[in-house]
């Protein structure tokens, strides 16, 4: 296989992740805002540090409240992680591989990406908001669906699988990490109540609220949350899980024993760690450390597979 197929096969997928998580993110988060009494005052710029481009939301927009929030993070095309912007990311991607995917698949990224376009308006309207995200969602659902039971599981279906599951990764550490800080702007009084409902606003943003109940069968706390969601290895958007598929991806490749030597450490340091009994600090120093992880795995995938810089960011043509 060419390592541009390769490459194209791999950002498409990680790009319909990103628009994926991004429209949990946002409909959950905008239920727990309306959940909340009026009293309790909520950030909003919490899902700017989720997605990481704080100083490109600064430049643009400055305060951040609801409006703007969601207009950056659904269809601002300046935002390159916005639900917009991934779709059309994810389809130039799947243009350049057309002969190498199904052509239902090809059709569904790119009816889903025009779609997501025309009807944005509705998106941004706090009435139409959860039917067009949730659209989104199963939009890219089918897409993946489409794609395991059409798509030939041979090594561009591993490249496929690489790219979500690392997406995946990086998607559950940051919603732990900013939410393991507090939503609101000022303290409520009965703190407890909502800290519960906060964690339960984290498990609902990964679809992972029933999972969790079935596994662990507490009610939601913070400690169990935490062991659910970073070891839980039946879970699909555990972090556990997320790094064996990547292991299980590359076992199948050629050259691998550099990424695999990353996927190894990156593994020990989870299965050695105890995150539900870390404090908010500590908690957000090990985030950080499997960030690095994160960050090298994918450097070195792209150093052994595509090519020697990372695209990151840029839409292949």
């Amino acid at each position: 296989m060419l390592s541009r197929v390769a490459e194209n096969i791999y950002w498409m997928a990680r790009y319909i992740e990103r628009a994926e998580n991004s429209a949990r993110l946002i409909n959950v988060t905008t239920n727990l805002a309306l959940d909340l009494p009026k009293k309790v005052a909520f950030d909003w710029h919490a899902l700017i540090d989720i997605t990481g481009y704080g100083e490109k939301y600064q430049e643009r927009y400055g305060a951040a409240d609801e409006r703007n929030v969601v207009r950056f993070l659904i269809g601002d095309t300046a935002n390159p992680g916005s639900v917009l912007s991934s779709l059309d990311n994810a389809r130039e991607n799947a243009r350049t591989i057309r002969d190498i995917i199904p052509r239902e698949a090809w059709e569904q990224i790119n009816h889903l990406n025009l779609r997501c376009k025309n009807d944005i308006q509705a998106g941004l309207s706090q009435r139409g908001r959860y039917d067009y995200l949730r659209w989104i969602i199963l939009g890219a659902q089918t897409i993946t669906g489409m794609l395991a039971g059409t798509m030939n599981h041979d090594a561009g279906y591993d490249f496929l699988r690489m790219g979500r599951n690392l997406e995946r990764a990086d998607m559950t550490t940051r919603i732990i990490d900013v939410r393991s800080a507090n939503l609101f702007t000022e303290k409520p009084a009965e703190l407890s109540t909502y800290d519960n409902i906060q964690w339960m606003s984290v498990l609902k943003s990964l679809t992972g609220y029933q999972m969790y109940r079935r596994a662990m069968q507490v009610r939601v706390r913070r400690p169990d949350v935490l062991k659910f969601l970073f070891k839980d290895k039946t879970f699909p958007r555990s972090f556990i899980h997320t790094i064996g598929e990547v292991e299980s991806c590359l076992q199948h490749l050629p050259r691998n024993d550099a990424p695999l030597r990353l996927v190894a450490q990156l593994q020990r340091v989870i299965n050695d760690a105890a995150p539900e009994k870390l404090a908010k600090d500590e908690l957000h120093a090990f985030i950080d450390e499997l960030q690095v992880h994160l960050a090298k795995l994918g450097g070195e995938i792209t150093a052994t597979y595509f090519s020697v810089a990372a695209p990151s960011e840029v839409v292949k043509s």
